[in-house]
């Protein structure tokens, strides 16, 4: 088993991309489970800034399923919070990390990957990227460093 972020696309649009000639639609990160034969775990999620429902099939891609809907069984931060240490939940209130970030980290506790590294905190300056990431070294011991990378143009 195997787990890792990516991007899908919604037909949305952000308002600050409304008035462009070319349609740029709206990405969201979520986070899906990688089976042994490389095969991408189906799930729901939840387009951040619409609301509609996409079914997540392979990295990148998703079908949209349904529209706005409150009353679909997706996890939710609150779900995820019991299963991780409390000051683990506490970081990742303090960064206010994404719901793929939240999966991400409930995924190294449930599978015992001691040892992971997940990115907390991503800032551009120049052509260089500055990261905080948080490794979760065993269920109560954790670690948080910056590091920063030059960034290919």
């Amino acid at each position: 088993m195997n787990g890792t972020k990516h991007l899908v696309e919604c037909h949305c649009v952000l308002p600050q991309y409304r008035h462009k000639k070319e349609t740029v639609f709206h990405k969201f990160v979520v986070f899906s489970e990688i089976d042994e034969n490389d095969n991408v775990i189906s799930k729901f999620a939840q387009c951040n800034n619409c609301g509609v429902i996409h079914k997540v099939v392979d990295i990148c891609k998703s079908e949209i399923i349904h529209g706005i809907d409150e009353s679909v069984s997706l996890m939710t931060i609150n779900d995820i919070k019991p299963s991780i240490s409390k000051d683990v939940v506490s970081i990742l209130e303090t960064y206010s990390c994404d719901f793929a970030t939240w999966e991400n980290v409930k995924f190294i506790y449930d599978n015992s990957l001691w040892g992971s590294v997940v990115t907390i905190s991503r800032d551009e300056i120049d052509n260089n990227v500055q990261l905080k990431v948080l490794t979760i070294k065993d269920e109560n011991k954790i670690n948080i460093d910056t590091r920063i990378r030059k960034e290919v143009i």
